[in-house]
């Protein structure tokens, strides 16, 4: 089964093409809208700390473990 475009992606391309969808975004990734590959465990890991400091309202270093995570909108040269 074809892996479907990351939607962070597909918005962006958007947003550079006066609000519309490219015509090259189909319901297939392509190379500059395919997934980026991350550690399930330190995504894990972060979202447990997100969580954690919403309910017990204290650092659980949930900024931390977010920025050490892949994140196409810091990586992505324009």
């Amino acid at each position: 089964m074809a892996k479907q475009p990351e939607a962070l992606a597909t918005f962006a391309a958007s947003a550079r093409n006066a609000g519309k969808k490219p015509k090259d975004i189909g319901l297939e990734a392509t190379p500059e809208t395919k997934g980026i590959p991350t550690d399930s465990q330190k995504k894990d890991a972060a979202a447990r700390k997100v969580l954690r400091e919403g309910v017990l309202h204290k650092d659980q270093g949930a900024d931390e473990a977010i920025d050490a995570l892949p994140d196409r909108t810091r990586t992505k040269k324009r």
